[in-house]
């Protein structure tokens, strides 16, 4: 079981305030939304959490361990965030398994698996990054987040540029991932698609957590 708690966050970019005292708890088997316009702090949030970027104020702690002072980064987190790093000469598959090889947990067969799960077949997965479609390079980025079963997954706008198929599959993945006990953290600008998804949600507005929803109720 994994938990996320962040204590009074805030952060502070070029003398502009990004995440305004921000405390959260986010908890294994559920997803959890952002909703909010463009700039109002979900990315933000998300590079956070990620440890991608580290707070001005306050603290962010995975399980009894603290980002930044007993982690650089999460010890397992898959990411879906905007620009995935693929490389343009190689293939889906190719990747993924360059990818894969930093940990060295999980081989072809498993690779091959995921790429399925989202919708990218074998011809699709042989095929070179740079001649993927953006509905194409989205399920990639999507594949490389849940490559390795992380307990911790991020996915920042993931049905952007796929087709109804595909926000089918990542709903799809979003529930099987909940089910095998990931903690979900998820944006996306269609709001009906994060009401089925999310089992809470929290609305953003100039890096401020201004209200939150549980299901219909409001909390």
């Amino acid at each position: 079981m994994t938990t996320i708690h962040m204590d009074h966050v805030t952060k502070t970019m070029k003398g502009v305030t990004v995440i305004n005292d921000i405390s959260l708890t986010f908890h294994s088997g559920k997803a959890t939304g952002l909703r909010g316009v463009n700039g109002s702090g979900k990315t933000m949030m998300m590079r956070l959490i990620a440890g991608l970027i580290f707070p001005t104020k306050g603290s962010i702690h995975i399980d009894d361990k603290k980002l930044g002072k007993d982690l650089t980064f999460p010890d397992s987190i898959g990411m879906l965030l905007e620009n995935p790093a693929f490389l343009d000469s190689y293939s889906g598959f190719q990747n993924l398994k360059m990818l894969a090889s930093i940990r060295n947990e999980i081989d072809d067969r498993q690779i091959r698996t995921v790429l399925t799960q989202v919708g990218l077949d074998e011809e699709s997965s042989k095929k070179k990054y740079k001649k993927y479609s953006l509905g194409m390079k989205q399920r990639l980025g999507i594949a490389g987040a849940i490559l390795e079963k992380p307990d911790i997954i991020i996915l920042d706008e993931p049905t952007n540029s796929l087709d109804t198929n595909g926000v089918e599959l990542v709903k799809q993945i979003v529930h099987l991932e909940k089910e095998r006990g990931a903690l979900v953290i998820i944006s996306c600008h269609d709001t009906d698609i994060l009401d089925e998804l999310a089992d809470e949600i929290h609305y953003l507005e100039n890096g401020a957590l201004i209200s939150s929803t549980k299901g219909s109720e409001s909390i």
